[in-house]
Order: C-alpha cells, then sequence, then structure tokens
C-alpha cells in the first residue's frame, strides 16, 4: 500500500473537498447538523486553501485537516488549532489520518507554533486514540457539552508542544 501523499490544499480542491466533507459527516464527529443542498463551499474567509492539508491515494484526495488560529488575539497567536479532520470511509485504516496529523503538526511548527490544541467529541474513540498516540493530551472536559441526535456527549479539549 502507497504512503498518501500530502500536500497543501488549492482552490481548485474546493468541489472535491464539499463532497468528502458531505459524505464522511457523521454525528460521531459533527456538532452541526448533516449539510442539506444547497452545499456551503468548502473554503471560506475562516478556512482558506493555505490553512488546509489534504490527502491523496491514486490521485484522489481521501482526506484533509485545517489549521488555523484559535483566537484572533496577537496573545494567542504562538498556539494553532486543528479545526477539522476528516477521512474518506474507503481510506481509513490505511495511514490517512496519521499523516495528515503528522504533516499539520510539522506546519504548525514551521509557522512557529509552540502548541497545538484540538477539540473531539467525547465518544469518538477512534479520533481520540490516534490525537494520544501523537502526544495529545487531554487538558479539559465540557460535560455534555452538545446534544446529538438526543445523546448528550462531552467536549473534550485535547493539546501538545509542537
Amino acid at each position: 500500500m502507497p504512503d498518501p501523499y500530502i500536500r497543501t490544499a488549492l482552490p481548485d480542491d474546493d468541489e472535491e473537498l464539499t463532497v468528502l466533507d458531505r459524505v464522511t459527516w457523521s454525528y460521531l464527529h459533527a456538532v452541526m447538523p448533516e449539510p442539506q443542498p444547497p452545499y456551503d463551499p468548502f473554503f471560506s474567509r475562516r478556512h482558506a486553501p493555505e490553512d488546509t492539508l489534504v490527502a491523496e491515494l491514486d490521485r484522489r484526495i481521501v482526506g484533509y485537516i485545517r489549521l488555523g488560529l484559535p483566537t484572533p488575539l496577537a496573545s494567542n497567536a504562538h498556539v494553532r488549532q486543528i479545526q477539522g479532520l476528516a477521512v474518506h470511509d474507503d481510506a481509513r485504516g490505511r495511514g490517512v489520518g496519521r499523516a495528515l496529523l503528522r504533516a499539520a503538526l510539522e506546519e504548525a511548527r514551521r509557522r512557529g507554533a509552540r502548541r497545538v490544541t484540538l477539540r473531539v467529541l467525547g465518544h469518538n474513540t477512534p479520533a481520540r486514540a490516534l490525537y494520544e498516540s501523537e502526544g495529545f493530551a487531554v487538558e479539559g472536559v465540557l460535560p455534555e457539552e452538545f446534544c446529538l441526535d438526543g445523546t448528550y456527549v462531552d467536549d473534550v479539549f485535547m493539546g501538545r508542544p509542537v
């Protein structure tokens, strides 16, 4: 099995990433309702192509990770936050998520970050295991922060130095 090819997203990736975002939607990781047509574009003022890394297998985008600033404050500029990670079901178990996470940590370091943080739903066991295996630690929990499909779930804050 070839390793995924990781690169910075391009504006032309918008449509393919919009579709990927739709097909990977799940209450396992999403707090927003399932997207309905007409679909919003993947890129926006908040999430530009240069803040997104994509994973390709066989010249097809199979995953992405978004890396942004947690706040607009200058006093918080040394921190980057993972603001989305998705891998197509067909590519799961092939190291795509791990490769994207490692590439995002390297990109955060390149951009001068000292820390990387993220939020993950408490019941998302696979994602939490991946983050922990890559050095992220739980730094806080908001119990029953979201009610998703009739079930209350925790919002878990994790972080690590880069």
